[in-house]
């Protein structure tokens, strides 16, 4: 007689297998991030809590195939379906262990919400990949081969000889597994079921990820997509008219500046410069962070940027909003403040009558366009713009010829390029225009043409000799512009969009938050900025320099005026940060107790520090804020005529 197992025999094995699995490779991250593990003496609860984590994971994964198994595992069918079911998971969870270092590496946190964004751009992901992680890319091919076979058959096995269980016993088995699962899923007796903030211990982001595995990390990021009307609530909450209160007190406008009831934030500008209105150029750096400026005190790898610095109006304290090019688009080109949601350049509700400068200048008569060396549906910003006021696209199937193309697109000499003739032709026409050029040549995995920089490092595609010809090619067009017939017609910012790699052992790593911006331009004079700002201030700096008057929603300083900010608003992962010119800081995180820290500048490092009840508040409402000007659709450039028109309809 052939021996028999429990039913149930499957699901333990997988349970334990997989149990090992998340343990060996929590220890060994552990090893790898030694250093900052024992900084924070997470030993025991690291391993301890994610222990509770992993039980989350594998009830969320077997609870269901569990409790089938007890009502069905008599039938072939179901050990069939079984099979595929233990092996799928079993597979998802050590390919997603397998992925961590590499996301960690670039990221400084298991794979969350990005990991699943970048699956949406297969053919980019799969260049960068290939050109610059091809080692990593075919161990992790050939391990998951391996694991889908040898999880096959250990599959395979444990189905066989399955006991039969009587039909009395069945109800109340199943009742049992129902209740281990739902308290294992929920791993809590509070209102709440646990979530990552529940077993965060440390004031290091990456600590706290360690935590979790990234199973587990990156469906509770897919499930906070399909919650975003709910993200605004996991800071806290705040009565709607105190939230516009504090963030109107905190903009340095009078009352009577507000001209709407219904779009709180909507108010009347009057430029700085009166005269004939300016063309304006963003120029947005990928991933330019103030470490590889050198007269922001970072590497030496800014001849072209420090030399123009000395020419216009640089700003030596500016803040990027978030660690995403989307989000450095949505500050830049919208003034809109980050939210716990994606950024509105992916959100549904943004995609058309959302306030972007491009539509307030087109209204104004200007040509607006955005210039790209890549493909422009990446990160949905075809969509974006075409819906919000950009009426050219210039992408990588409008350059002929190009001198140099790497994985995300032509070279950065080839975009500016671009724009110098598309700017010349423009202004032959007699047209003023505004133009997003972004670049892209200083992204993983680092390819720019050769024989244009002496390298700073070997081998040649690294992020700092990308970054140092990334500055050659801004010096590139700026040769170029100060010979055209635009320039003296034109106000430029050089912008990065944010960090390279944000990474630090704290919840916020804020020096990767620092960025250059530099105001070039006819008539500017050459000054350095040490006031305390954030990249939602250079949208309405740049259509007051411009000379361009008008209404628009957007909170941010016009930093002309005699007005300080004195404050930076930033986004990572989930954490948000307030952080004023002291440098005291208010950081929040999804579900937890607000915390005030200092930011020691020096050291590059947050301590604890107890701050003001009314800052604390003020850092709540600017949470909140984005969430409901985007769900109830109050960022816009409304007029009282549209009012009008909308009472109209509603009575």
């Amino acid at each position: 007689m052939k021996n028999t197992r429990s039913p149930l025999f499957p699901i333990i094995i997988f349970v334990f297998i997989n149990l090992i699995v998340f343990s060996l490779s929590r220890l060994g991250l552990s090893l790898w991030q030694m250093e900052r593990v024992s900084a924070v003496q997470g030993w025991g609860k690291l391993f301890l809590q994610g222990l509770r984590i992993d039980v989350v994971a594998l009830c969320y994964l077997f609870g269901v195939p569990a409790l089938l198994t007890v009502v069905f595992h008599t039938r072939d069918l179901w050990k069939k379906i079984l099979r595929v079911w233990l092996t799928l998971c079993s597979v998802f969870i050590i390919f997603m262990e397998i992925a961590t270092p590499a996301f960690i590496e670039t990221y400084d946190y298991r794979p969350n919400r990005l990991f699943i964004e970048y699956l949406i751009y297969p053919k980019e992901v799969f260049s960068m990949l290939m050109e610059g992680h091809l080692s990593a890319v075919v161990f992790s091919l050939v391990f998951t081969a391996l694991a889908v076979m040898i999880y096959w058959k250990l599959a395979g096995w444990t189905v066989k000889n399955l006991r039969p269980m009587s039909w009395k016993v069945r109800p109340i088995m199943a009742l049992l597994v129902v209740a281990v699962s739902f308290i294992g899923a929920r791993s809590s007796f509070q209102h709440r079921g646990i979530n990552p903030a529940m077993v965060a211990f440390s004031s290091d982001a990456l600590v706290n990820s360690l935590v979790l595995n990234s199973g587990y990390s990156v469906i509770y990021a897919a499930q906070q997509f399909k919650d975003e009307e709910k993200s605004s609530e996991i800071y806290g909450k705040m009565d709607t008219n105190e939230m516009l209160r504090i963030v109107k007190l905190n903009r340095g406008r009078t009352v009577d500046d507000y001209i709407s009831e219904k779009f709180p934030t909507l108010t009347k500008n009057t430029a700085s410069y009166q005269g004939k209105p300016k063309n304006i150029v963003i120029i947005l750096q990928e991933s330019l962070g103030a470490q590889f400026i050198g007269n922001l005190g970072g590497k030496p790898l800014s001849p072209n940027i420090d030399r123009l610095a000395k020419e216009g109006w640089l700003f030596e304290n500016i803040y990027a909003t978030g660690t995403r090019s989307v989000r450095g688009i949505e500050a830049v080109t919208t003034g809109f403040i980050p939210t716990p949601s994606r950024a509105v350049v992916k959100l549904n509700n943004a995609q058309n009558n959302f306030f972007t400068i491009a539509d307030f200048l087109g209204k104004q008569g200007y040509d607006t366009s955005f210039i790209y060396g890549g493909e422009k549906h990446f990160d949905n910003m075809a969509s974006f713009f075409y819906g919000n006021g950009v009426k050219t696209i210039i992408d990588q199937q409008d350059y002929k010829n190009p001198k140099f193309t790497a994985t995300w697109g032509v070279s950065d000499e080839d975009l500016f390029d671009k724009a110098d003739e598309t700017f010349t032709k423009l202004q032959n026409e007699g047209k003023p225009f505004f133009s997003l050029v972004f670049s892209s040549s200083n992204h993983d995995p680092f390819e720019f043409p050769d024989g244009k920089i002496e390298l700073y490092e070997q081998p040649k595609a690294t992020r700092n000799n990308s970054a140092k010809y990334a500055d050659y090619a801004v010096g590139h067009f700026f040769n170029l512009a100060k010979k055209s017939n635009y320039w003296k017609d034109t106000i430029f910012l050089v912008i990065a969009d944010h960090d390279s790699r944000a990474a630090g052992a704290g919840l916020i790593p804020i020096k990767n938050f620092h960025i250059p911006a530099l105001i070039l331009g006819e008539g500017i004079a050459p000054r350095r900025d040490q006031r305390l700002v954030s990249q939602i201030d250079m949208p309405t700096t740049l259509l007051s320099l411009a000379g361009v008057s008008g209404n628009h929603p957007m909170i941010g300083y016009d930093l002309t005026k005699n007005t300080n900010p004195d404050r930076a608003i930033m986004q990572f992962d989930q954490t948000q940060a307030l952080m004023k010119g002291n440098r005291d800081v208010v950081i929040q995180m999804p579900n937890k107790a607000t915390q005030g820290y200092y930011y020691d500048k020096a050291t590059e490092t947050l301590k604890e520090k107890s701050v003001s009840e009314e800052m604390k508040q003020e850092a709540l409402a600017y949470a909140l804020l984005g969430s409901y000007l985007y769900k109830n659709r109050l960022y816009q450039a409304g007029d009282e005529k549209q009012e009008m028109k909308m009472s109209k309809l509603v009575r």
